[in-house]
């Protein structure tokens, strides 16, 4: 299981066409969807092998330029992983640290919570998680 670029110690993870960080997808997306720009299906399509088993950290780099581009700078990520398990807290720090890294932000600049479904849904079966993130840019 890989989020916020951060390989963590797990019996199953997500699969997908990249590396399946659901935790930077929905950063990127977010990042995408407040200027404007689209989705990362619309940027990073599945159906282009260059992005199959590609880090998640190498997309965000690629939206930041994006959105320098557009003169567009973050303020700040807000971003919220949902799941049963594992416990990811040990782990935030290192995440942040990855994410402001490929975005050229402060650490201080990125916010990591988990929660989880309390055993309800998808999620509280163990059968997936979800993440979610909101951006302010300017």
């Amino acid at each position: 299981m890989i989020l916020g670029g951060v390989r963590i110690p797990h019996s199953r993870g997500p699969a997908g066409h990249s590396d399946a960080d659901v935790l930077c997808h929905a950063i990127g997306d977010a990042l995408l969807g407040a200027a404007n720009l689209g989705d990362l299906g619309k940027h990073f399509p599945d159906s282009d092998k260059k992005f199959s088993g590609i880090s998640s950290l190498i997309l965000l780099k690629e939206i930041a330029k994006l959105l320098k581009r557009r003169r567009f700078k973050i303020s700040n990520i807000d971003a919220t992983l949902l799941l049963e398990a594992p416990k990811i807290m040990p782990f935030a720090e290192k995440m942040k640290k990855n994410i402001s890294s490929s975005l050229n932000i402060k650490s201080s600049q990125v916010s990591i919570k988990a929660t989880t479904s309390e055993k309800m849904g998808f999620v509280g079966r163990k059968e997936g998680l979800a993440a979610f993130a909101v951006v302010l840019i300017r």
